[in-house]
């Protein structure tokens, strides 16, 4: 036996917690939390990469660059199916340590691509879909922590890992319009290119958007290896797993979770593009990363405060937020024609945009901290009466369900990283505006609220949470 697999684990036992599980757990989570950020980096990249790529002498059309924007999102949530079950089947610390390592392929081969002008569309295209290996580690890592923490701290350990670890696409979006500005690995990282708008040249190396992130790749795949551990009671197999299919509160909470997730990674995604077409005076890069980092550390709080109050309560709030946030984009964003509106406030699209993405961080936490609490409930309702054995084995399979549950919530969700992109292009190219898309996310989030209150949120409610 691996002297890194726990057989014993019992985080529902005080006594045990204390002892042994609390440091344990903090030890796998604080190794997790890099591995994660630097997932969410890989994964984000491209949306600062798109802003580039047109001034070093690519010509790609605005659709195109939304393509390479939202593709690593399509990938990234196909991925996260998989990635789902892996943890049960190949224990955290291999798996953290695999899937971190991969990220090391697209890292790489974006740093070779943006270096020749000639490279072509269609590796562009590829080198945005390996991508999606970033965010596919969420879905696993999201799993892995759950097994560790008991119901008490889920929403704390939670909110932690996926709060500081969405980090990745604010310091991806801060980092590299730093990096690609001078020569960081030297006669290394490649000769420089040149940068042209307006007449104005400037030398740039745009290459290091993927290189910075190989060193800290390879040192947190390293860690995760040698100092994470697999947890013998978080063992399934995939057909075990696959139960979660026929729970109702499974698909709920992927619409839920699309709701709050889905939204926070793709304004992410689309964000920087987003600002240089409404408001293309100003630089995007100066603002982009303000939005995940909201988001992110929102996130954070939102974990604690549903600790606090109850996730369900959280999460309806934090529609209702979303939606006015999404009016104020909407009354702030340019109008065209003539009039007071007609070339928009950048200040005011720009807070509002700082409350939207607030509002997914908080909603984030928020349905995380649901599920795990669901389905411990809906497997000690089953078990009640039935004896310590059965109320024991309630809580086993409970963490099985409830971990496969958020990772699989999570590969819905991450399409949003896809639609939200693709829903802007394709409102603009229709209609000229992203206005008709935005109207439609208003839409959807009346229903997440719908849902909330009436499952889960109201007096009475079938499951509160």
């Amino acid at each position: 036996m691996s002297r890194y697999m726990i057989n014993t684990w019992e985080p529902e036992t005080p006594s045990f917690w204390q002892s042994t599980g609390k440091a344990t757990a903090a030890r796998n989570l604080w190794i997790s939390i890099p591995a994660l950020l630097l997932a969410f980096a890989v994964w984000m990249v491209w949306s600062v990469v798109v802003v580039n790529l047109p001034n070093i002498g690519f010509t790609y059309s605005n659709n195109q660059l939304f393509w390479l924007t939202a593709l690593p999102g399509l990938s990234g949530a196909t991925l996260r199916i998989f990635y789902s079950f892996m943890v049960p089947i190949f224990g955290g610390r291999r798996w953290t340590a695999i899937s971190t390592g991969s990220l090391l392929i697209p890292a790489i081969g974006i740093g070779l691509a943006v270096q020749d002008v000639n490279t072509g569309y269609p590796t562009m295209l590829i080198l945005a879909l390996l991508c999606g290996f970033g965010g596919g580690n969420f879905a696993s890592s999201m799993a892995n922590i759950s097994f560790f923490y008991p119901k008490a701290s889920k929403g704390f350990a939670l909110g932690m890992n996926a709060g500081l670890g969405n980090l990745g696409v604010s310091v991806v979006q801060f980092v590299v319009p730093l990096v690609i500005t001078f020569a960081v690995f030297g006669a290394w990282g490649g000769d420089s290119l040149t940068w042209v708008k307006n007449g104005v040249s400037k030398d740039m190396w745009l290459q290091n958007a993927g290189f910075i992130w190989v060193p800290f790749i390879a040192l947190s795949t390293l860690l995760a290896w040698f100092g994470m551990n697999d947890l013998a009671s978080a063992k399934a197999s995939f057909s075990e797993q696959a139960v979660i299919f026929k729970r109702k509160h499974n698909w709920l909470m992927c619409w839920l979770y699309t709701g709050t997730f889905g939204s926070f990674i793709g304004y992410s995604a689309a964000f920087p593009l987003l600002i240089k077409i409404q408001f293309p005076d100003v630089n995007p890069l100066d603002y982009a990363f303000l939005g995940p980092l909201v988001g992110a550390l929102a996130r954070v709080a939102g974990g604690v405060i549903s600790d606090k109050l109850g996730g369900a309560r959280v999460t309806l709030w934090s529609f209702l937020l979303m939606i006015g946030a999404v009016l104020g984009v909407l009354y702030f964003m340019p109008q065209g024609g003539a009039g007071v509106h007609a070339a928009g406030s950048f200040n005011g699209f720009f807070w509002m945009f700082m409350l939207l993405f607030a509002g997914t961080g908080i909603g984030n936490a928020s349905t995380f901290r649901m599920i795990p609490v669901i389905f411990l409930t809906e497997h000690q309702r089953a078990a009640a009466g039935k004896g310590k054995a059965a109320q024991e084995q309630a809580i086993v399979d409970a963490n099985k369900e409830g971990a496969a549950v958020l990772g699989f919530t999570s590969a819905v969700a991450a399409y949003g990283a896809f639609f939200i992109p693709k829903s802007y292009g394709t409102s603009i190219a229709l209609t000229g505006s992203p206005d008709a898309a935005l109207w439609c996310f208003i839409g959807f989030y009346v229903s997440c609220i719908a849902i909330t209150w009436w499952c889960y949120a109201r007096k009475n409610a079938p499951m509160p949470c």
